[in-house]
């Protein structure tokens, strides 16, 4: 997995709207947006192409080896939203 969102997001969607290969999810129509905390990355779509870390607003996307080590468990809530 290349980028990993953290419980800091605020689901403004911006990260979403830069993403060329579409794997951050629940976008806006989406029925699990209201549902979920935040959004995910999907480790298998997302090609690390670093787009989406400079228009976070929250500062909650991280290269999965930046990760801080109170953050890592993100790694798995990230790659089990889209199983």
């Amino acid at each position: 997995m290349a980028y990993v969102i953290t419980d800091s997001c605020t689901k403004d969607h911006l990260c979403v709207d830069v993403c060329p290969t579409d794997c951050i999810h629940p976008k806006t129509d989406e029925s699990k947006v209201e549902e979920v905390k935040q959004l995910y990355v999907d480790p298998v779509g997302c090609i690390d192409c670093g787009a989406c870390v400079p228009v976070c607003p929250s500062e909650a996307i991280f290269a999965a080896e930046d990760l801080p080590e109170d953050k890592k468990a993100f790694l798995d809530s990230n790659a089990a939203y889209y199983n």
